[in-house]
């Protein structure tokens, strides 16, 4: 996994400009991701790369359209020293991961990094970062692909129109 590294105070705008939100196809957002802040990035993320960055990745907007983009360029993993609370839970509910890792920082862009969920731990260079834990409940909805599709998978779960 490659590691694409950027700073602290990432925002929503910086992810998917705001001109974009027409779109809520995630391979077309993808297109236009970090549009203007790093424009390499739409053309070359591959499946499996993965964020890293400073504080505050996530923040300004509510925008879902923000994971949406970065999903859609084949990243499945975020790795941040610290997230904006509703890009966080937006990027679970789209089936992106976010992990807290006070020490990435460090990890340098263009490395190779290595996630390991179950023991909570990043590895870069061959230096370990240890990981806030997710808890399980979050880690399912992650792995079914995000809320919807979680809430699909599980028919006991009430809807709106029960």
């Amino acid at each position: 996994m490659r590691a694409w590294k950027f700073g602290n105070d990432i925002d929503t705008d910086a992810i998917i400009p705001g001109r974009f939100l027409t779109i809520y196809d995630e391979k077309e957002l993808a297109k236009h991701a970090f549009e203007g802040t790093r424009d390499e990035f739409s053309k070359q993320a591959a499946e499996g790369d993965v964020i890293v960055a400073g504080r505050n990745f996530g923040c300004g907007s509510s925008r879902e359209h923000a994971p949406l983009a970065i999903r859609g360029a084949g990243v499945r993993v975020i790795v941040a020293e610290s997230f904006a609370r509703i890009f966080y839970r937006n990027a679970i509910n789209t089936g992106l991961l976010p992990l807290t890792c006070p020490g990435a920082g460090a990890i340098k862009d263009g490395s190779s990094v290595t996630v390991n969920t179950s023991d909570g731990y990043i590895e870069s260079e061959g230096k370990r970062y240890p990981t806030e834990p997710v808890p399980d409940f979050l880690l399912e909805i992650i792995r079914a692909g995000g809320l919807v599709e979680y809430a699909l998978a599980h028919p006991e779960i009430k809807t709106c129109t029960e």
